[in-house]
């Protein structure tokens, strides 16, 4: 018989209102507790106020709480080392541990990493001072060129630059101004790769690593990928530029040494894997692993889950992936983010937002919220990227015009969004 769980999830975006939604669901739930959740999340389980970084007190909580699984969201207590903390107190948790989670937390401990196993990636080197970054770039004089924080920046730490000058002024950003603190004291800088960029995050119990469903994020503020980079402007699912072969080229390439690499390093990894790629002509490569699920990928990818999400965590907490199957829905999904004005930049909070119900009676249409708050039981915007349009179709093409439609009645105050989210699948 299979059994009940108290979950807490910790976060409080558009991924963890996702893997609420996905987790309520399931027949095997008991109780869900966000920690610190959103008004989304509140709709499904109880948020708990505690933040994300507070993990002696979020490891307090679930003691108190009888929490038998823990879900961690973001990136930031995976690095501090939360997973760590709760297997010391015998609780089961899904997320690698502080010293595999460094797969995310340092891009130069990463790229060590693939060069050991072999698996295909852009060439760069590593530098921890102004001086010998700069006077890299100028020897080597080759544009574009790709420079990267090499810590937790947010999504935010990676320039594509374009000349000397825009090199010189990514590098002043790390060392000099610390725009990113101790993360940028080390930078990567990295050969540019010509493609079309795709994501695949796959489930990991240590022994089996099990792919999703492709997904294609669109990281660029304004349509046609132009302007400054955010957190992720719309997703969609599947990715065409993945096709069978090249899903095959990943496992082979990158999942299966990845995981064997770990192994030889004693590294149990057990969580979410997500692999930034770039494909061209076929052949993918590896930007970048992040350690968690993706946002706004996970809103596309669990759309289209059919097998129950807390009968799968189970397995990776069994290291038992191998003896279950994971089932997806053939339809398409799409996930159009509404952001504030100004957003990477400044914008304003607090401004009034409606029209979510009436987004929601549009068949197969569900609202992600992500920065928003109750002011006096007003639905309110808090954060830069405020809300995501999640439409499952039977085409793309479809998902898409549906989503749209659904944006048109959301309203919020200089309310922003990509017109052309997916477009490029088409």
């Amino acid at each position: 018989m299979s059994r009940k769980h108290r979950v807490l999830l910790i976060g409080s975006g558009g991924r963890e209102h996702a893997l609420a939604k996905a987790m309520v669901a399931s027949p095997q739930l008991e109780k869900l507790f966000i920690a610190p959740g959103n008004p989304g999340t509140a709709r499904l389980g109880q948020n708990v106020p505690i933040q994300v970084e507070d993990i002696r007190q979020l490891l307090t909580f679930a003691q108190e709480n009888h929490i038998t699984l823990t879900i961690v969201g973001p990136e930031n207590p995976l690095v501090m080392g939360i997973v760590d903390l709760f297997e010391k107190a015998q609780l089961n948790i899904i997320g690698p541990n502080q010293h595999a989670a460094q797969l995310e937390g340092s891009k130069t401990w990463s790229k060590a990493l693939m060069k050991e196993a072999g698996i295909p990636t852009a060439s760069s080197q590593s530098f921890s001072t102004y001086e010998t970054a700069t006077s890299y770039i100028k020897e080597t004089n080759q544009y574009p060129v790709v420079i990267k924080a090499d810590g937790l920046a947010a999504g935010k730490g990676v320039t594509r630059a374009h000349s000397e000058n825009e090199a010189v002024e990514a590098l002043k950003a790390c060392f000099i101004d610390q725009v990113f603190d101790s993360a940028g004291s080390t930078v990567l800088i990295e050969d540019f790769l010509i493609g079309e960029e795709a994501s695949i995050l796959a489930f990991c119990d240590g022994k089996t690593i099990v792919p999703m469903v492709s997904a294609q994020d669109h990281k660029a503020i304004n349509d046609g990928d132009k302007g400054p980079n955010t957190g992720g402007m719309g997703a969609y699912s599947p990715a065409p530029i993945v096709t069978s072969s090249v899903e095959r080229l990943v496992q082979e390439q990158v999942f299966t040494p990845l995981l064997s690499t770990f192994k030889k390093r004693g590294l149990v990894y057990k969580g979410i894997i997500y692999a930034g790629l770039i494909i061209h002509n076929g052949l993918p490569k590896v930007i970048e692993f992040n350690a968690r699920f993706g946002d706004p990928e996970t809103q596309v990818v669990l759309a289209r889950l059919n097998t129950d999400i807390l009968k799968i965590f189970q397995a990776i907490i069994d290291e038992a992936l191998d003896k279950i199957s994971i089932d997806w829905r053939a339809e398409s999904s799409v996930c159009v983010v509404i952001a504030a004005g100004g957003y990477p930049g400044s914008y304003k909070k607090s401004d009034k937002i409606t029209g979510i119900e009436d987004a929601e009676k549009i068949p197969h249409i569900s609202v992600i919220q992500a920065g928003t708050k109750l002011e006096a039981d007003q639905l309110v915007t808090n954060g830069g990227r405020v809300l995501g349009v999640v439409s499952t179709q039977s085409t793309l093409k479809s998902a898409i015009d549906s989503a749209y439609l659904a944006i048109e009645k959301i309203k919020f105050n200089a309310k922003y969004f990509r017109t052309d989210i997916g477009k490029k699948a088409l």
